[in-house]
């Protein structure tokens, strides 16, 4: 069952505190999720299920609390995507080579965590999902399909989510936690004119200004470590139950509905006794873009007008990630770390007419990281990922079926964090 729909002007007067510490659109990304949280995590990749990696890692495993213990950090991510299109062969877009603007992103994120007592901790933090964002100086869809569509053409979508985790040390072994989420998310579109005649409803189809949706969900984690020389993590992140898009139901599948997918990761870590500075992990991940319609109903056969059950969508499928990390503790103040991972192609070839709007085509990524400790209190964290150029071409039966769309995307993003320990 949905939420119950919240009055627009009740959000408005949270979001303009929040808005300073919401996720601008995208940070390192597998389609449109975040490859970690926290420099510690996107030191390695994104890994961090089975690792501590800080307060932000408890966003990736709730059950690392005791493990942070009493902590406060606070970051800083600077996020620079380029990302773009281009469209050939004889048809009704406009055939040229096409890039966004907004090439640099700043992301803040914070939080803290306490230990209650010898077997229990909780925390509370914020963090960014990730987003999707482009803006376009040409509209591509026209002048062949009728209609003067305007510019820019481009969505914006910003996701923040607030936590408050609680771990349970059950013993020296086994460790669970729980962290209930609460979920703001902002969208916008512009420039989508020309698919008024396959809207369900065309006033709530494009250029209506941010509309806000909110929502919650779960998420649990546990820690299991049989040996001084193993540990393994698991955590699930619910699917975010958001209320849905009103100023663009005639847009999103299910009458405006964008939930945030559910997100599964499992993980394990070792540490050699015999050299106990490194530690080696590794992690499977699943993403289930396909369970919302919004985003895995196709947009190859227009069966259904956009905003119906059965609307077009991304197209997208469910993703896998697999990473791995390194991390090695050159000294008492010096930890260095790296990692790579790969996430399976999500877009098939011929739903890219679509996701000109998210072109989130990035397979893989590979991070660098160090912490400095400057005293026995502060210390500092930096991490630089850079995800590989990748390409999705194919052409759209439906709509554009003469005319080949070749996505493209690359990511640059470097991230700065201070840690206070007491």
């Amino acid at each position: 069952m949905k939420i119950i729909n919240l009055r627009r002007h009740s959000v408005a007067g949270a979001t303009m505190a929040l808005g300073l510490m919401a996720a601008l659109p995208a940070q390192a990304t597998n389609g449109y999720f975040a490859n970690g949280y926290g420099g510690g995590s996107k030191g390695m990749a994104g890994a961090g299920v089975a690792v501590p990696t800080g307060v932000l890692g408890l966003a990736q495993n709730p059950a690392m609390g005791m493990k942070v213990g009493n902590q406060a950090g606070f970051c800083l991510t600077m996020f620079a995507p380029d990302r773009g299109f281009s469209v050939s062969g004889a048809g009704g877009l406009t055939t040229g080579d096409f890039s966004s603007r907004n090439d640099l992103f700043a992301i803040p994120c914070g939080g803290v965590n306490f230990k209650l007592n010898e077997r229990s901790s909780i925390g509370f933090f914020m963090f960014g999902n990730g987003g999707m964002n482009s803006e376009y100086d040409t509209n591509v869809f026209v002048p062949g399909y009728g209609v003067a569509g305007t510019s820019p053409l481009g969505v914006n979508l910003e996701q923040l989510f607030i936590s408050a985790n609680y771990s349970f040390e059950v013993n020296d072994q086994l460790t669970f936690g729980i962290a209930p989420v609460f979920a703001l998310q902002r969208f916008s579109a512009t420039g989508l004119e020309n698919f008024a005649g396959y809207s369900s409803d065309p006033t709530a189809l494009t250029n209506n200004g941010d509309d806000w949706s909110v929502g919650y969900g779960f998420n649990v984690g546990v820690l299991y470590e049989p040996s001084e020389s193993w540990s393994i993590g698991a955590a699930y992140r619910s699917r975010m139950e958001m209320e849905a898009f009103d100023k663009y139901a005639g847009l999103f599948a299910e009458q405006g509905d964008f939930d945030v997918p559910a997100v599964a990761t499992l993980g394990a870590a070792y540490t050699p006794q015999s050299d106990p500075r490194w530690t080696l992990t590794a992690e499977y991940q699943r993403i289930f873009y396909g369970d919302v319609a919004a985003l895995g109903n196709t947009g190859t056969e227009i069966t259904a007008p956009f905003g119906a059950d059965d609307g077009p969508g991304f197209g997208w499928k469910d993703m896998d990630v697999l990473r791995i990390g390194a991390i090695y503790r050159a000294s008492d103040k010096l930890t260095l770390r790296g990692g790579l991972s790969y996430s399976t192609q999500f877009i098939k070839n011929d739903e890219a007419l679509l996701n000109i709007l998210a072109p989130a085509t990035p397979q893989w990524h590979v991070s660098i990281g160090a912490s400095y400790k400057l005293n026995d209190r502060w210390g500092v964290t930096t991490s630089f990922t850079h995800a590989f150029d990748n390409e999705v071409t194919g052409t759209n039966p439906a709509l554009a079926p003469t005319q080949p769309v070749t996505l493209r995307m690359s990511q640059n993003e470097f991230a700065i964090g201070m840690t206070y320990k007491w």
